[in-house]
């Protein structure tokens, strides 16, 4: 096969924690979330053009309302690919799974593009902190073993590395040593992606790309040890994978987006 022939790439959209709330106006620190996942999902269109996958990975309403997750929903209808949805410690998750049924959304492992894609539910009801679930490990682990020459990425909303961050030490996931007992058996995984931190991180771990991805909405300010924000643009991860397992990323900003930011927050 020559260049010319080679297929394309796959390619997949990471959009997280866009903190949605049933209000239109509905605001935090003062980034009003759904013009700021407005204006990630234009600067998409507009220099990468549709995507094949989309997967959201947490946190995707503020409230846990049913209105969010309609109005998330709605917000991608001008993609043509599929998404699939993760909750995280902000969303209620019944709901998140009610409404994402709605959308085709709530899909837990996808055979596409030459990889596997496995969606774990590291969400606790009522804590900050993730942890999976016995089922969800053998979920992971059943997965990998049925497609063991399938190139893997593995997502959840929870980080399982520690980075840099004091007071984000306690509310990543918990049972981490048990998640990477199982990663470290299989060598098709290619990378681990999260989102929860509302930064980017781009580590390597025996081979394993982990990667975080900015929020749509506000960021939280890397290596701090206290909670802190900084005026950073919303933004978005973009993938193209190739069946050999090789693949690039990119994370990318909105950076025309306006807002006025609420530095001072001790919280959110």
């Amino acid at each position: 096969m020559t260049i010319k022939d080679e297929p394309r790439p796959f390619r997949v959209l990471q959009l997280t924690d866009p903190h949605l709330m049933a209000r239109a106006d509905g605001e935090l620190l003062g980034v009003n979330t759904r013009d700021s996942l407005n204006a990630v999902i234009d600067d998409v269109l507009q220099t990468r053009g549709q995507p094949d996958l989309i997967l959201a990975t947490g946190d995707l309403a503020q409230d846990g309302s049913e209105e969010a997750y309609r109005v998330f929903g709605d917000s991608l209808q001008v993609f043509t690919c599929s998404s699939a949805w993760l909750a995280g410690n902000h969303d209620d998750a019944g709901k998140l799974r009610a409404i994402a049924d709605e959308y085709q959304a709530w899909r837990r492992h996808i055979v596409q593009g030459g990889w596997q894609f496995i969606l774990l539910d590291s969400s606790v009801s009522g804590k900050v902190y993730g942890e999976l679930a016995s089922s969800e490990l053998d979920f992971l682990e059943e997965m990998l073993e049925r497609y063991p020459d399938l190139p893997a990425l593995v997502t959840l909303h929870h980080h399982p590395v520690d980075i840099g961050s004091d007071w984000m030490q306690q509310i990543g996931l918990r049972n981490r040593d048990a998640f990477w007992k199982v990663i470290d058996r299989f060598p098709q995984v290619k990378m681990v992606l999260w989102g929860h931190i509302h930064q980017e991180h781009d580590l390597d771990r025996h081979g394993v790309r982990l990667l975080a991805t900015p929020s749509t909405c506000i960021q939280f300010t890397s290596g701090s040890s206290q909670f802190s924000v900084e005026a950073l643009p919303p933004g978005y991860r973009w993938f193209e994978l190739k069946a050999t397992g090789d693949f690039t990323s990119e994370v990318r900003r909105a950076s025309d987006f306006d807002f006025e930011l609420d530095q001072n927050s001790t919280g959110y």
